[in-house]
């Protein structure tokens, strides 16, 4: 899946990416912890899985066809004013090898790669990535070590709320589980940005709670970036 077309499916535009910001900026003027939103398109390729499934309906395809050869070359001859020797076992490679390519097209169909990658290769495919992203983004390097992530996957349908050791110590990961699910839900929905909006409201009441802001504005520097960053199709390994 690519970018682009994840935009298009979340319809993620300009004036999305202000509203976005915006939230995370209000929210993080309560607290001295810090929020992060990250998106791809897909945590990985994964290739192997796509070729592997597209190689097994080819290789089925051939065994389907060859009990049938003797009327496939009954065809050929009909079509070919007699077919020569080769042109049985061309036509059952050809064929074999159609079917394959055709299957490894159509399983990059994200509804379709959800079916064949298994949940536990997604799910543990996700959480690397946005443990990758946690680190590369700097969330991990606050003062306070107060920084989360929300991290979503698209293809996946996979939301993974990442937070600091800071964090971790006074807010239950329950709670974070609980904003990820609802997070997941809400982008299955026309309404994407309400979703992060809300999601990103319901974090800095937690951060809040348990780390407010000081009265004095050094104390609260903006250490990262407001917004949703979008990572690029090549991030994906």
């Amino acid at each position: 899946m690519t970018k682009a077309s994840m935009l298009r499916r979340l319809k993620l535009e300009s004036a999305t990416f202000d509203t976005i910001r915006q939230a995370v900026a209000r929210a993080e003027s309560k607290t001295t912890g810090e929020i992060a939103l990250a998106v791809t398109a897909e945590s990985a390729r994964y290739s192997v899985y796509e070729l592997m499934v597209a190689l097994c309906v080819g290789v089925l395809s051939f065994a389907v066809m060859l009990p049938l050869s003797g009327m496939i070359q009954d065809l050929l001859d009909k079509m070919m004013w007699g077919a020569a020797v080769w042109h049985l076992p061309a036509f059952l490679g050809i064929s074999s090898f159609g079917v394959t390519a055709l299957l490894f097209w159509i399983a990059n169909v994200p509804s379709i790669d959800r079916l064949i990658i298994p949940a536990s290769v997604r799910r543990k495919t996700v959480y690397n990535r946005a443990l990758r992203h946690f680190v590369e983004s700097g969330v991990y390097a606050t003062e306070n070590r107060s920084g989360i992530l929300i991290f979503v996957s698209y293809m996946e349908r996979e939301v993974r709320i990442l937070a600091d050791t800071g964090i971790g110590a006074k807010i239950d990961p329950a709670l974070w589980n609980l904003i990820a699910v609802d997070l997941a839900e809400g982008l299955g929905t026309d309404d994407a940005t309400g979703a992060f909006v809300r999601a990103v409201e319901r974090c800095g009441e937690l951060l809040a709670e348990h780390f407010p802001a000081s009265s004095n504005p050094e104390e609260n520097p903006n250490e990262l970036p407001d917004g949703l960053v979008i990572l690029d199709d090549e991030d994906t390994e």
